[in-house]
């Protein structure tokens, strides 16, 4: 029996993990080691993930998409449930298809969408506590949509990455950043062709910033000019951001994830 070319699109809250990549033996469990461990229980054989994105420690995903050859007899759409059964409640499958030998869940990806909650109401949430970050105070939201304006295109978001990942290049295409105001929230819409290490989480303090007016909208374009990550606002928490769609064009992407 010949092994396919397995794609998996994977929802998950990441609050219990240490992100989605297999790292060192740590307190927490990767997305990845999980995820493994319960496809290599469904098949009966061991299996190696690859995967469209490496969301951080807390952060969640509705579409990440992995891929993986296996030899299997379980007809696709019922792997999901075969995988599911092994899989705690946090972590769910939410579709399989069979891609070609070209196929790579992140090399072939056009872009990825990240959305960031902010809860604006004077108390907390304690149903999205672990989705949303508290900020209670009056925000500016025009000028924080005329500052997110000022990230889109292709440009140096060096000032917006953080230190932890070297990357040769810093260059990367923003499509879109949106501040959508839906009382009592604010959500935050960043959609590119690549990230730097929690660039998303920058832009987004960088955002609040702006709003509480400590930073003039303009002022986002000197930033990104002065490549000072520094001069930047702090990195918004972990708990609010979620991967929400990664999105192809590519021949080689199945048809199920166009």
């Amino acid at each position: 029996m010949s092994a396919k070319h397995v794609v998996l699109t994977v929802a998950y809250d990441g609050t219990a993990y240490c992100g989605f990549q297999r790292q060192r033996p740590g307190p927490k469990a990767s997305i990845q080691e999980v995820l493994e461990g319960a496809i290599g229980r469904a098949l009966g054989a061991p299996v190696r993930l690859v995967g469209a994105g490496r969301t951080d420690a807390g952060v969640h995903a509705e579409k990440q998409v992995v891929s993986f050859r296996a030899a299997t007899t379980i007809p696709l759409p019922r792997l999901p449930y075969a995988v599911n059964r092994f899989l705690p409640p946090d972590i769910v499958v939410t579709g399989a298809l069979e891609a070609g030998d070209r196929f790579h869940p992140r090399f072939s990806a056009a872009s990825k969408v990240y959305r960031y909650t902010i809860w604006r109401a004077e108390f907390p949430s304690p149903f999205l506590r672990r989705y949303s970050w508290h900020r209670p105070e009056p925000l500016d939201v025009e000028a924080m949509r005329r500052a997110a304006s000022f990230l889109v295109g292709r440009q140096d978001f060096a000032a917006l990455g953080a230190a932890g990942r070297p990357v040769r290049d810093t260059v990367r295409t923003v499509f879109r950043c949106e501040v959508e105001e839906r009382p009592p929230l604010l959500v935050v819409r960043v959609e590119a062709d690549g990230f730097l290490y929690k660039m998303v989480r920058t832009i987004v303090g960088t955002l609040v910033e702006v709003g509480r007016g400590k930073l003039a909208p303009e002022g986002v374009r000197e930033i990104l000019a002065s490549r000072d990550r520094r001069r930047a606002g702090p990195a918004a928490p972990a708990l609010g951001l979620c991967l929400e769609d990664v999105r192809y064009h590519s021949v080689d992407t199945p048809a199920g994830l166009l």
